[in-house]
């Protein structure tokens, strides 16, 4: 007889080893099995709880993702201008939880899913659609014309930063990309008499 109450904690414990998984081997090559035994249970259990790899790796797609937009929900309660609900999503981006190591490598990973996963791939375009939907909400204040452009600019800067991370490519330090994101805002904005 299943233990009542259960379900939850081994759904949460198998999408963290998902995540870990992902982090420590830096692909999705990693089996049901090993993702099980990091989560101290059998893969049969695995199974039962998620079906399928794919639907865990979903599952762990969908965690990351609501770590972030608690992030920026609460980063964005704070801000009280256009620039600073701008800097809020950038700050949430790069926070120490979303960009450990295994987190940054889930992300890079979860982009190559969603070349092959539908589900995966709708997740990738809800994450996306909000980031620049955020971003150019705020931006729209306070560049006008350049708001678009501006906006494609930081979410492509962000998503950069990311793969630049996971390839360690010259790794960088949450606070440094945050201060490369927002000179790249301050310096392409127009001037404020203007």
């Amino acid at each position: 007889m299943p233990k009542v109450g259960m379900e939850p904690i081994r759904r949460s414990a198998l999408v963290e080893a998902t995540i870990h998984e992902i982090g420590a081997r830096g692909s999705l090559d990693v089996t049901v099995a090993q993702i099980a035994r990091r989560a101290g249970m059998s893969s049969a259990l695995a199974h039962h709880y998620f079906g399928s790899k794919e639907q865990i790796f979903v599952a762990a797609m969908r965690h990351i993702l609501a770590l972030y937009g608690a992030e920026v929900r609460g980063a964005l309660i704070m801000a009280r201008t256009p620039r600073q609900r701008v800097e809020a999503v950038v700050r949430a981006s790069f926070t120490p939880a979303q960009f450990r190591p295994e987190m940054v490598s889930a992300w890079l990973n979860f982009y190559v899913q969603a070349q092959r996963s539908a589900a995966a791939r709708r997740l990738l375009h809800i994450y996306q659609r909000r980031l620049r939907s955020n971003l150019h909400h705020a931006l729209r204040r306070i560049a006008g014309s350049e708001a678009r452009t501006l906006t494609r600019g930081l979410a492509a800067m962000i998503d950069g930063l990311y793969i630049r991370q996971a390839l360690g490519e010259g790794g960088i330090a949450p606070e440094t990309a945050i201060a490369v994101l927002l000179h790249y805002l301050d310096t392409s904005l127009p001037p404020e008499d203007a």
